[in-house]
C-alpha cells in the first residue's frame, strides 16, 4: 500500500488497483484479487471487455446495489452477471462526474502490439474505443492508461500519478513506458501490467532503472 496526498494506492496484481479516499472506495479492472482486498466498492471503472479486465468473478466479490460501474460500451454485455447500482457507459474523449470525483476517458490503443503483424491488426484497435481513466480526487489526479501503447492522447495527460503498463507485448513495453513517462512528467509514476498474465518483476524494475534521476517510481507490492 502506498499513500499519497491522502489516497490509499493498493496493487491488486496485473491491472488491477484499488484507491482509498476517506469512505470512498475505487477499483479499476479488478482481476483474482485476493479475499482481503475484496470489500465494498464505491465505484468500479472498467477499461475494457477482455476477460482479464471485465471479471465478473471479481465483480461479483465487491459489487453492492449501490456499486456505480463505469466502462466502455463493449462491456455491457457481461455486466449483467452482476448487479450494481448503476452502469454509466463512457467513450473516450468523454468526462463524467461519479460518486465526487470526476472521471475522464483516456483513449487506450496500440501503436505496434500486433496480434496478426502481417495485416498489422493489433491487439487493442483505437476504433474500438478501449479506456483508460484521469480521475480527479479532490486535489490529486489519477491517469491509469489501461492497456495501450504511448499514444499522443497519452502523452498529453498531465496528472499526478500514472500508472503505467510495462510488460510489452499487448501494452508498452518498460522503455516504451519509461520514454512514456520521462514526457509526461507526473509527480510519482507506478508500473502495472506484469506479473500475471505477461510480464514479470524484472520489467518494473527496468522502468524504475530507466527513470533514475527523471521521475520518482514506486513498485508496490501486490496484496
Amino acid at each position: 500500500m502506498l499513500s499519497f496526498d491522502g489516497v490509499s494506492f493498493h496493487w491488486l496484481g496485473h491491472d488491477g488497483f484499488l484507491f482509498e479516499k476517506g469512505p470512498l472506495r475505487i477499483y479499476i479492472d479488478p482481476f483474482r484479487i485476493s479475499g482481503k482486498m475484496a470489500k465494498p466498492a464505491s465505484l468500479v471503472l472498467l477499461t475494457h471487455e477482455h476477460f482479464d479486465h471485465c471479471s465478473v468473478e471479481d465483480l461479483r466479490k465487491i459489487v453492492t446495489r449501490t456499486t456505480i460501474i463505469v466502462c466502455p460500451q463493449e462491456c455491457l454485455s457481461v455486466l449483467g452477471k452482476v448487479e450494481p447500482g448503476e452502469v454509466i457507459p463512457i467513450k473516450p474523449g468523454e468526462k463524467r462526474a461519479v460518486a465526487g470525483i470526476t472521471v475522464a476517458a483516456v483513449p487506450a490503443y496500440n501503436l505496434n502490439k500486433y496480434r496478426d503483424p502481417a495485416t498489422k491488426t493489433v491487439f487493442h484497435p483505437k476504433q474500438d474505443e478501449k479506456n483508460g481513466y484521469l480521475l480527479t480526487l479532490g486535489s490529486t489526479t489519477v491517469y491509469h492508461a489501461g492497456d495501450s501503447d504511448a499514444t499522443p492522447e497519452m502523452l498529453a495527460v498531465k496528472c499526478d500519478v500514472a500508472l503505467l503498463p510495462v510488460s510489452g507485448t499487448y501494452v508498452m513495453t518498460a522503455e516504451e513506458a519509461a520514454g512514456a513517462a520521462a514526457k509526461m512528467k507526473p509527480k510519482l509514476a507506478i508500473p502495472m501490467h506484469y506479473g500475471s498474465i505477461v510480464g514479470s518483476d524484472a520489467d518494473a524494475r527496468r522502468f524504475q532503472e530507466l527513470l533514475k534521476g527523471k521521475a520518482d517510481v514506486k513498485i508496490l507490492e501486490k496484496e
